[in-house]
């Protein structure tokens, strides 16, 4: 079986092309990304992109998978969340794929997507899921056929904090340095935590904005900014592990799972894994080529859910900016 995947939920334009198989799974894994001349992600300007350069990301895909369209069992695409524009463009070519070849249509949610490559690439069974990204920060785990949120951002997202801060303190782009995030990067050389910064975590969401408040104040005085990095970093970091320990004890489940962009911080990494130690619990993270948006992770979820018999007519794939984790049936599982 082979399957064909499209995501564009945000800043980068994915093709991926994957088999049913245990292991040499991927065919294809082709992306090409956005990347605003200067502020953050602009969705019409994004849109637009996709559709100059989607076509030909598509070609490529196929060229390097080496077979023909008409080889491909079904064509997967992500239908949300992300941002409209963008994610208009994937629909409309994968709508057009799958009419022309006659092929099924697969209806991805793309935070659905970034928690099964998860599962495949670590290996684990049913572990407590921290979902972090620019756009998503989560803490969900499965029970009874659906990801359960037990946590979440009551306003914006980790990586969106640590952008932001960067690009309007002119720490960025580019935002990630040999693997490192840029904060990550001016932090450790960091002494001490500020006072009056907010750390925020109600019942088991968190909430960064007065955060990000709060940074933007300091740096303004001329206070250090390896001191701002330092406390906003630790802060950040330190609250959702704590609602993430909160959900390993509720769910009493022994594996835990890092997946999004945000998994590529080695500190953030070390923290998890004294969490994970202190619990008793098997740490998983997603590496970073896989922990970032991906057309295979579309594919493969893509995949999951055909075997499962889930596919919608091209006339009634249309896109859910809001579709949360929550709202989807996980029947493969």
């Amino acid at each position: 079986m082979i399957i064909l995947g499209i995501e564009s939920t945000a800043h980068t334009f994915g093709v991926g092309i994957v088999r049913d198989s245990e292991e040499n799974f991927v065919l294809a894994d082709v992306r090409t990304k956005y990347e605003p001349k200067e502020g953050g992600i602009h969705p019409r300007e994004a849109s637009r992109f996709f559709a100059e350069k989607g076509p030909e990301t598509l070609r490529i895909a196929l060229g390097e998978a080496g077979i023909n369209p008409k080889e491909l069992n079904a064509i997967a695409v992500a239908l949300g969340p992300g941002m409209g524009p963008c994610l208009r463009v994937g629909a409309t070519i994968a709508r057009t794929i799958a009419s022309y070849l006659g092929k099924p249509l697969v209806p991805v949610n793309h935070a659905v997507a970034h928690i099964e490559i998860g599962l495949k690439i670590t290996k684990l069974k049913d572990p407590v899921v921290v979902y972090l990204s620019g756009g998503n920060t989560a803490i969900v785990a499965l029970v009874n056929k659906r990801y359960r949120v037990f946590g979440e951002t009551l306003d914006i997202a980790l990586g969106n904090l640590l952008d932001s801060f960067a690009r309007d303190v002119g720490l960025a782009p580019p935002y990630v340095v040999n693997g490192m995030h840029v904060v990550d990067i001016c932090a450790e050389k960091g002494s001490r935590i500020l006072n009056n910064f907010p750390y925020v975590v109600r019942g088991q969401d968190v909430s960064f904005s007065g955060l990000y408040t709060a940074a933007m104040k300091a740096f303004k005085k001329g206070v250090d900014i390896h001191d701002i990095c330092l406390t906003l970093r630790e802060i950040a970091y330190n609250s959702v592990l704590e609602v993430a320990a909160r959900a390993l004890m509720h769910t009493k489940k022994r594996e835990i799972m890092v997946v999004g962009g945000v998994a590529a911080s080695p500190v953030l990494r070390e923290k998890l894994e004294m969490l994970a130690k202190r619990y008793g619990a098997e740490l998983g993270v997603v590496p970073p080529n896989y922990a970032v948006d991906n057309g295979i992770m579309i594919a493969w979820t893509g995949l999951l859910m055909y075997k499962s018999g889930i596919t919608i007519e091209p006339r009634r794939a249309v896109v859910n900016q809001r579709w949360r984790v929550d709202e989807v049936d996980i029947v493969w599982r």
